[in-house]
């Protein structure tokens, strides 16, 4: 049974009930996490935490390391990952206040973040045409119902690139698109959790319209914070339903995403490469 990630803001980790709490630092072969990952146990499950911009939110979104979040995260045995998000709602019904589980992705980054374990000697293509668990992400949403919130199943996250937030011009474009919320950060999580044959779910919880709503004032970034603490210990709740609800072993595609993905000769990849990515690669490649 492998453990549960959880990535998110830094008040997530301090949920009723999690015993055994412990920090511990990662190392990886693409440098240094957010911040030190956080383990504890809750409902007889083994929960590792980690804060994506650091504690204190030192990190800006493109400055991420991504690469080293999940790597960390595959390090130390997490085989499923619910990341907890701040977004804006780019429809009427998705109301601040609101969660949706995400199942489609935009990329808006322009490539400024590294979203691949595979380079440097090694190409690989994953299948990510549904870009997150659908056992997990099913799990979620229950969850969430189940304890009376306001939850929405399905849903496409645009990726922007920030800091900033949106023009107007950008916000309509992104409406007429159809895409339904935006938010700066769970792309290349979700990318790089396939690769890691993690499985992957977004809980997004919605803090503000945007700036496209004529009846609403433009988005602050008091807003977001203000709505982002309400919703926060809601979020928790989420959390350790869905650590009581969730299957002890894996039925979905997730754990396999490798199987066909490898395309370079195994006797061309580097040996560094190999060592590096052994904890991702090792039962493709000997």
């Amino acid at each position: 049974m492998g453990r549960i990630g959880i990535i998110g803001g830094s008040g997530l980790y301090k949920i009723e009930g999690i015993k055994g709490v412990k920090e511990t630092s990662v190392n990886t072969p693409f440098g240094k996490p957010s911040d030190k990952f956080i383990i504890g146990k809750l409902n007889g499950r083994e929960l590792v935490f980690l804060p994506r911009h650091g504690r204190g939110h030192r990190i800006s979104p493109s400055e991420i390391n991504y690469r080293a979040n999940i790597y960390g995260m595959k390090k130390l045995g997490v085989e499923r990952i619910v990341s907890v998000t701040a977004c804006g709602s780019l429809k009427e019904h998705l109301k601040p206040l609101d969660f949706v589980v995400v199942d489609q992705f935009v990329d808006r980054t322009n490539h400024a973040r590294n979203m691949t374990f595979f380079d440097k000697g090694i190409a690989a293509h994953i299948v990510f045409a549904h870009p997150v668990c659908p056992e997990l992400s099913g799990c979620v949403y229950e969850s969430g119902r189940e304890l009376g919130l306001a939850m929405h199943k399905g849903g496409t996250y645009v990726n922007m690139e920030g800091p900033a937030f949106s023009t107007l011009a950008e916000s309509n474009l992104y409406r007429s698109w159809g895409m339904d919320i935006i938010g700066m950060t769970n792309m290349p999580e979700a990318k790089l959790a396939r690769e890691a044959e993690i499985c992957y779910s977004t809980l997004a919880a919605v803090t503000d319209y945007d700036c496209w709503h004529p009846q609403h004032e433009s988005v602050t970034l008091d807003m977001v914070i203000a709505n982002l603490l309400k919703n926060i210990e809601n979020a928790k709740r989420i959390v350790n339903a869905v650590l009581k609800n969730i299957p002890a072993e894996r039925n979905c595609p997730c754990k396999d995403a490798l199987t066909h993905a490898i395309l370079t000769d195994k006797k061309l990849i580097p040996a560094k490469v190999k060592k590096d990515l052994g904890i991702i690669i090792a039962k493709y490649v000997k």
